[in-house]
């Protein structure tokens, strides 16, 4: 059951959903909320649910998810992330495993953290995604740009990537800046399955929205005239 733990009467808000298999780890990340709110930030409000929910229910933009306890389940997330291409991400799990930090942040989580990180920096965590930046372990980051910066190297003679028949049929539609909604109706599938095709599409090609998705096949069609193919938008990056 989805619980809202805090309601405030007036102005704007954040929810960000909760999702941990030990109530005690999940006590401690509501607590993180306890703080009071800067004027200039805007309040943020714990939502808990189940992984199931977060597959249906699209009101959450922010997420945390505790991995500590339940081990690696990359699967999940890859799955959540392939629902929801447009959630932002906050994974907690195992600091020393490396290879699961950057798979989840190469899959588009937004920020890994420790599991006996402090409140602080889990709360700072939070303000740097909703900045619209990444937070992880500089290692992570340092090896994340070395990933993207060998994809760009490589993209100038790699052969474009290939897209079946139904993305082909996805992405003229993008171009016509339809949403997914029209893009359902109009192939006959339903929204989710549009969605999971849009990330797929967004992966494939290197980038990270619908506009830069866009702008890439343009530029890939014009390229495949002039015998280039242009180079993916590489995801920003934050060392802070």
């Amino acid at each position: 059951m989805r619980v809202g733990l805090r309601e405030i009467d007036i102005g704007p808000q954040i929810q960000i959903g909760l999702v941990s298999s030990s109530p005690m780890r999940l006590a401690g990340l509501v607590s993180i909320f306890d703080k009071p709110v800067p004027s200039d930030k805007v309040p943020l409000i714990p939502v808990i649910c189940s992984m199931r929910e977060l597959f249906t229910d699209l009101s959450l933009d922010y997420l945390i998810v505790d991995l500590h306890e339940s081990g690696n389940n990359l699967h999940v997330i890859l799955a959540m992330l392939r629902a929801r291409p447009g959630i932002r991400l906050l994974v907690i799990g195992p600091l020393e495993n490396h290879d699961l930090a950057l798979e989840v942040i190469s899959a588009g989580a937004r920020a890994y953290l420790g599991p006996n990180s402090e409140i602080d920096e889990v709360r700072h965590a939070i303000d740097v995604v909703i900045g619209g930046h990444i937070h992880a372990p500089r290692s992570v980051l340092s090896k994340l740009i070395d990933r993207l910066l060998k994809v760009s190297d490589s993209s100038l003679t790699n052969t474009a990537p290939e897209l079946t028949s139904r993305e082909n049929e996805v992405i003229e539609l993008i171009m016509l800046a339809k949403s997914n909604r029209e893009i359902a109706r109009s192939l006959g599938i339903r929204i989710q399955t549009v969605t999971a095709h849009v990330g797929r599409l967004m992966r494939k090609t290197g980038t990270d929205n619908r506009i830069n998705l866009a702008s890439f096949m343009r530029e890939r069609r014009r390229s495949d005239e002039r015998g280039i193919f242009p180079v993916p938008h590489a995801r920003t990056t934050d060392t802070k």
